[in-house]
């Protein structure tokens, strides 16, 4: 038996609907009474639609605006040179993809718990920076005239953080997050524990129990394995405060929040570590 390719259904009875339609509505000139009132609801219907898409647009712009005008300057001025520092990463190929705007648009939204609200200003930053040719180094230069070595630790962080975001890390990421580590004046032992947390929490994810746990943990307060007491206690009290959430206050509450989530993980590393014989 062979498949026979149907053909494409008529429309049975489509001529006797149109005659009892003509019928019931009182001839042709009810009928195209009839098509004129559809065609003028079907409009009417467009109209109100497009009314509402713009009206619900205006209110997203004018709460972004909003949140906006109620951050602190240093806070709206930090997220604008995050953005862009991001993007430039993102350009580092020569073009910036749909994909590593998407990863962006995540970062935000997922590891800064940004609302719909706040989004929607990211986005418009986000658009302004992808269009603009603002150097590196004119970026970093104004976080380092205008704002503290804590501010500094937390944008290298959240740098790493969505770098580490991506299936891969490539070389030239890598060499920009540790020039800009520089740059920032970022000392050695700094730059060493936030890139190996992420370097060990990457492996620790692959390998699973199977991993050694004690070593991401001497990584997060960026000993060497086999470290002794005495240099857990003061490498924890010198994280402990760099990273104290008081000193980013002034930044808003997504990057005091970073600095609690790396409190976290630094009382977690020295509690575990101090535990074992």
């Amino acid at each position: 038996m062979y498949y026979q390719q149907k053909q494409s259904p008529g429309c049975g009875g489509c001529l006797l609907i149109a005659l009892l339609l003509t019928l019931i509505l009182g001839g042709p000139s009810g009928l195209m009474s009839f098509l004129g009132t559809l065609v003028y609801l079907g409009f009417s219907g467009f109209l109100l639609f497009i009314l509402l898409f713009w009206g619900f647009s205006y209110w997203v712009r004018q709460k972004a605006f909003s949140y906006q005008q109620s951050q602190s300057e240093s806070h709206n001025r930090f997220v604008w040179l995050l953005i862009n520092i991001l993007i430039h990463i993102a350009k580092l190929d020569g073009k910036i993809t749909r994909e590593e705007v998407q990863t962006i648009h995540r970062f935000f939204q997922y590891n800064l718990r940004y609302n719909q609200t706040q989004m929607h200003w990211v986005k418009e930053l986000i658009k302004e920076a992808a269009n603009s040719s603002h150097p590196l180094d004119t970026l970093l230069q104004e976080i380092k005239s205008n704002f503290g070595y804590e501010p500094h630790l937390i944008l290298l962080e959240l740098v790493y953080q969505l770098l580490y975001t991506n299936e891969s890390v490539s070389d030239k990421d890598l060499q920009t997050a540790r020039y800009i580590a520089t740059y920032l004046h970022i000392s050695e032992y700094d730059l060493r524990t936030i890139e190996a947390k992420y370097r060990y929490g990457r492996s620790y994810s692959a390998a699973g129990s199977a991993y050694d746990e004690s070593a991401r943990h001497y990584a997060t307060l960026g000993l060497q394995k086999g470290a002794n007491a005495e240099e857990i206690k003061k490498a924890y009290r010198k994280l402990s405060m760099k990273y104290h959430p008081d000193k980013v206050r002034h930044l808003g509450d997504e990057f005091r929040a970073v600095a609690e989530e790396k409190m976290k993980e630094i009382n977690a590393a020295y509690d575990y570590l101090t535990k074992q014989p």
